[in-house]
C-alpha cells in the first residue's frame, strides 16, 4: 500500500468515545509526508487506572486540551489544506483496526458529526497473514521490529501510528 493515513487513538477509559490522544501519519507514494499528534479532552471525562498505566496520560494532561471536533478539523486542514477531510480519498490503516475504527465512529456520534464511512485496513490481520507463526506474537512492537522499525515509545499515539505506517508500507 502506497497511499494511506496510519492512525492511532489512546482512550481515557473503557468507552471508545473517550479518545484522549491521536497520532496520524500521512503516507503518499510509500513515504511519510506529514505527521499529526494532539491530546484531546476525552468524553466521558474520567480516566481508568488501567488506561493510565498503559499510556501514562491522566486528567491533568488533557483538562485544557481541545475537544475532538476541533482536533479532527485541524488534522484535516493540515493534511489536505482548506478543503480538509472533504478532500480525503485515502484509506486509514491501524494495528487492530477494529479498536481505532470503533473509537472514530463513537467519538463522531458523541459530537454529532456525520461519519463518512472511512475505509480501514488492519496491520494486525496483515501481519498474521504475512508472518504467520514466524513471530512469537503479532503485537505492534513485535511486528514493527520484524519490518525493521524500532518502536521506542509504545502507546504514545504518534509513535504507534508511525510504527503502523512502517508496517503497512512493508506488508500491505
Amino acid at each position: 500500500m502506497k497511499d494511506f493515513i496510519a492512525i492511532d487513538f489512546e482512550t481515557a477509559n473503557e468507552c471508545h468515545s473517550s479518545v484522549c490522544s491521536v497520532g496520524a501519519v500521512l503516507v503518499r507514494d510509500g513515504a511519510v509526508k506529514d505527521c499529526y499528534y494532539s491530546l484531546i479532552h476525552p468524553v466521558p471525562e474520567y480516566y481508568k487506572w488501567f488506561c493510565r498505566q498503559v499510556h501514562g496520560l491522566c486528567e491533568c494532561d488533557t483538562e485544557d486540551a481541545p475537544p475532538f471536533s476541533e482536533i479532527w478539523e485541524e488534522m484535516g486542514r493540515q493534511f489536505f489544506g482548506e478543503a480538509g477531510w472533504d478532500a480525503c480519498d485515502l484509506p486509514f490503516v491501524a494495528h487492530n483496526s477494529c479498536f481505532d475504527e470503533n473509537c472514530l465512529k463513537e467519538v463522531f456520534k458523541v459530537y454529532r458529526m456525520d461519519y463518512p464511512d472511512f475505509e480501514f485496513h488492519d496491520t494486525l490481520r496483515a501481519s498474521r497473514r504475512h508472518f504467520g507463526r514466524e513471530l512469537p506474537d503479532h503485537q505492534l512492537q513485535t511486528v514493527a521490529a520484524a519490518c525493521g522499525y524500532s518502536l521506542e515509545r509504545h502507546h504514545h499515539a504518534l509513535a504507534d501510528a508511525e510504527a503502523c505506517a512502517a508496517i503497512a508500507i512493508q506488508i500491505l
